[in-house]
Formats: structure tokens, C-alpha cells, sequence
């Protein structure tokens, strides 16, 4: 279905519920599963509009969040349900998520913050909330997924990540010995108490926060199953690189939470933690091989040596009561597999090298270089689709999530920064063993808004986070205008 076909039928189920068409329709950024999501407008106040294309799917979404919204569950409301069951409107939770408080509420020296770690534990009571006492009372043959996350399950993301990470690395293995392996993991997995609500994909990009409460979304793939595997999703994300430290704070703290509903004994739960922590590690690295290694999403891609840094982690600090020492050979092999290995530099001499990154405008000319030995690269963003032709965007700019999610959802733009991101790596890493100091980056469109300053900043963002370089960023065009920008 088209996008303007999806925005059509979004406005007809608006205005068959509340009377009127939206006054303007956001497009939302698209997600690996393929659902859509759109910011509807009417005057101060905003929803979210959804199309799936798996009635199952969607069905199972609708059935949980009814049935969490019974239990004054910290879910959105749905408010209107196509007669196709393809399109759903819903309350809007609002743009911050965990995952973005996470990298706005770190401290200078990007470590945990107080407040950040004091919001992880707000989520993990609701999450404790959600899984027990949600949980009750949910007729689980209704979900597409299946009632459970059973040994069937399990095994199917093993060989999940058998096919799409480990198949395509350069380690060899015996699949004899890797199934019985897997086996043994899954039977010990079992082994406890598995009839809470388990949300599948409990990560910070899936709690939303407004007015500092946490809000869950993207439960579609929930099942019956075990506390722990959630708290690993969340623990152990990559991307949001949580201190161990912080990590066994949380966990203590989760599992005082979960026993205001339940008795736990804490022992067992926290080494059959661990267990769910390793099928966690082993699930989301076959999806980064997947969508990745297979389908080259950009996101996925720089998340695979985060991901082998967990399982290194776990490899070197954990324990099981059970016999995989063929599984653990593999993973160790697999972390140290030149296939995903990451170049070597010298950190401290990142932190003195500095790029100069910069947004401009074309029609004003091309940027300057004012160093000795300057260079570096020009990154063209006009072939992007423009979101500054759309008259809800004309005096936005590329860091207002409007424009970002029009950016992420209507342009090729990660496919476009991922080209970028290879060519000025290779130019940072070569300049380090050259004992060069300096390098610039610019991106440049018609008015130097929308697309160049995203880009821009996504740059900053990439360099700092992968080698810690000395960063200035200079947005020529927004900063003379002082950010404000007017419709003529």
C-alpha cells in the first residue's frame, strides 16, 4: 500500500470517529517490522495513527492493550479499529522515549546519571506491574505468536542466529553438537516458572515517557513466559549501555518490585537470570545478522560489535549449572571472528584529533577552510527527499522530530549516512596512524534547514560515540539565523 493510500484511509478512520479530518498528518519513523506510524493533528491535540499489514498481528495488539487497559495498565488507549483491522488510532504517548532520555540524560563524561538510573527503576516497577499482575487473566491462544515462549520458540531463535549471524562468520562449527547445546540451554531455561506476560521485545525504545511516567508500546509479539527474559531484554540492550554496576542495582531492584505480587527466591532467580540474559544475546545478535548483514539497515550494522561486547561480558562473568562448553567455544570464537572485528586506535589520540563537521546552504556557496592542510569531504544531501517543499516543515529545521521522522520514514537518508559514515571512518582511522590533527565533514542543501543538519548532527553523533574525537559542530545557515526560521 502506498503512502498516500495508508494516509487516506488513516483520515477516513479519524473522521468517522471524531467528526473531522486531521488538520495535518506526520509521518512517523518506520520501524524494522514494517507497521507505520503517523502523528495526527488536530488543532493542541495529536494521535497516533498505525497501519500493519498482518491482521494477526494487529489483532493481538488490540486484544492486549483492551485487556491491559481493563488492569490500568501503563498502555496507550486505542481508539478506533478499521473494519479490515489494518488501520488503529490510538492516544499519543508523545516523541521521548527511554532510549532518548537515556542519551539526553547521561553526564559529561557519558556515564549514568542519577536521574537516568532512577527512571530505569520507575520502568522495571511497571514492567514487574505488567508482567504479573497484567499477566493474569490473558487468553494467550489468542496471540499470533503463539500462547508461549516454549522450547519451539527458543530453538527457533537459535537457529535464528545460526543462519543469519553465526552462518555468515568466518567460524566453523559441528550443528551436532551446537542442537544438543541447545537443547540443554532450553530445558534449563524451562525449568522455572513461566506463566507471567512476557513482552517479547521489552527494550527502551519500546517505553515511551510522559510527564516522567514510563508508558509500553509494541507488545504485538507478547506471549506466556518467564520474568527474566524481559529484565534481559532491557538490561543488556545494547545500545544503551548500562554499567554492570547499575545493572545488578536494577536487578536488585526489580526483583523487590516483583515481590510485592509473587514470592522469588532470589538465588535461583538471579542465575536463571543470566541464563535468559545468554538466549537474549544469542536472539538479537541473529537479528542484527538479519537485518543487518542481510538487509544492510545501517542501525543494525554499527549495533554488532556492542552486541559481541555483551556476550564477551557474559562469557567472562557468568556461570551456568549446565554443560554448553560447545555453545560457549562458539561464542568465544565468535567474538574475536575477524568478520565483525572493529579497527584498532588509539583513544587518546582520538580525543585530540577534531573534526570540524558543518550544515550549509548551497546557495550560498561552499564552506571554507580556514587550517593548514585543510580537507576532508562535502557530502551533497540534495538528492535526499526534501521535507522543506511541505508547508507543515518550512520553518522546522533537520533537529525537530517532525522533520526527523519525515526524514527517517519518506528519504533514503540512513542508506545515505551509512555511505557517508565508511568513507569518513576510513578517513579518521588513516589520519590517526598518520598522526594527522584535523579533518572536516560537510553536508550541504538548498537552504542548509533540513537535510544538512541532520545529517550533521548525525555525524557528530557517530564520530563521538565510535571514537570519542574532538567535535566541532557549526550549522552556518541555523546558527546565523539563530534557529529561527519564517515563512515568506
Amino acid at each position: 500500500m502506498t503512502e498516500n493510500q495508508i494516509q487516506k484511509h488513516l483520515s477516513e478512520l479519524f473522521q468517522s470517529h471524531f467528526g473531522r479530518l486531521p488538520d495535518a498528518i506526520q509521518p512517523l519513523s518506520k520501524t524494522a517490522s514494517g507497521r507505520r506510524y503517523f502523528r495526527l493533528q488536530h488543532g493542541e491535540k495529536s494521535y497516533i495513527g498505525t497501519y500493519g499489514n498482518q491482521v494477526e498481528e494487529n489483532d493481538s495488539f488490540i486484544y492486549l492493550t483492551e485487556h491491559f487497559n481493563k488492569t490500568g495498565m501503563p498502555v496507550p488507549k486505542i481508539l478506533s479499529v478499521s473494519k479490515d483491522r489494518l488501520f488503529y488510532i490510538q492516544n499519543d504517548l508523545g516523541n521521548q522515549s527511554l532510549m532518548q532520555f537515556n542519551h539526553a540524560s547521561r553526564t559529561e563524561n557519558d556515564e549514568f546519571s542519577i536521574a537516568l538510573k532512577n527512571q530505569y527503576k520507575k520502568t522495571l516497577e511497571k514492567l514487574a506491574l505488567l508482567q504479573i499482575e497484567g499477566g493474569k487473566g490473558i487468553d494467550y491462544s489468542k496471540l499470533y505468536q503463539g500462547p508461549a515462549f516454549d522450547k519451539s520458540a527458543m530453538m527457533r531463535d537459535l537457529n535464528y542466529f545460526k543462519f543469519y549471524f553465526l552462518h555468515v562468520s568466518d567460524v566453523a562449527y559441528n550443528e551436532k553438537k551446537l542442537e544438543q547445546d541447545f537443547e540443554t540451554l532450553c530445558n534449563y531455561l524451562l525449568d522455572t516458572n513461566t506463566n507471567f506476560f512476557l513482552f517479547r521485545d521489552f527494550q527502551s525504545r519500546n517505553v515511551m515517557l510522559k510527564n516522567g511516567e514510563a508508558f509500553f508500546m509494541d507488545y504485538q509479539g507478547g506471549r506466556q513466559g518467564a520474568l527474566q527474559y524481559d529484565l534481559a531484554s532491557v538490561l543488556f540492550q545494547s545500545k544503551a549501555r548500562i554499567p554492570q554496576d547499575i545493572r545488578k542495582e536494577l536487578l536488585e531492584h526489580y526483583i523487590q518490585s516483583a515481590k510485592s505480587y509473587i514470592n522469588i527466591n532470589d538465588v535461583e532467580f538471579k542465575q536463571r537470570f543470566y541464563g535468559y540474559v545468554l538466549i537474549r544475546l544469542i536472539q538479537v545478535l541473529g537479528a542484527y545478522g538479519f537485518r543487518g548483514l542481510i538487509q544492510r539497515m545501517p542501525y543494525f550494522i554499527q549495533s554488532i560489535p556492542l552486541g559481541l561486547k555483551n556476550l564477551q561480558w557474559w562469557l567472562d562473568n557468568t556461570e551456568l549449572p549446565i554443560e554448553i562448553n560447545y555453545l560457549r567455544d562458539i561464542l568465544g570464537k565468535l567474538c574475536v571472528s575477524e568478520t565483525f572485528k572493529t579497527s584498532e586506535f588509539d583513544k587518546e589520540k582520538a580525543k585530540k584529533f577534531k573534526v570540524i563537521i558543518t550544515s550549509f546552504s548551497y546557495k550560498e556557496g561552499l564552506p571554507k577552510e580556514d587550517y593548514p592542510n585543510g580537507g576532508g569531504f562535502i557530502f551533497d544531501c540534495r538528492s535526499i527527499h526534501n521535507p522543506g517543499r511541505y508547508e507543515p516543515y518550512k520553518t522546522q529545521t533537520g533537529r525537530d522530530q517532525a522533520v526527523i521522522d519525515f526524514l527517517l520514514s519518506q528519504s533514503d537518508i540512513l542508506w545515505f549516512l551509512d555511505q557517508a559514515y565508511s568513507l569518513v571512518d576510513y578517513a579518521v582511522e588513516t589520519s590517526l596512524k598518520m598522526n594527522y590533527q584535523k579533518l572536516s565533514v560537510h553536508f550541504g542543501c538548498t537552504g542548509g534547514q533540513h537535510r544538512s543538519v541532520y545529517s550533521a548532527d548525525a555525524m557528530a553523533k557517530h564520530l563521538s560515540e565510535k571514537y570519542g574525537l574532538d567535535i566541532q559542530l557549526n550549522h552556518t545557515v541555523q546558527e546565523r539565523k539563530n534557529w529561527v526560521n519564517e515563512r515568506y
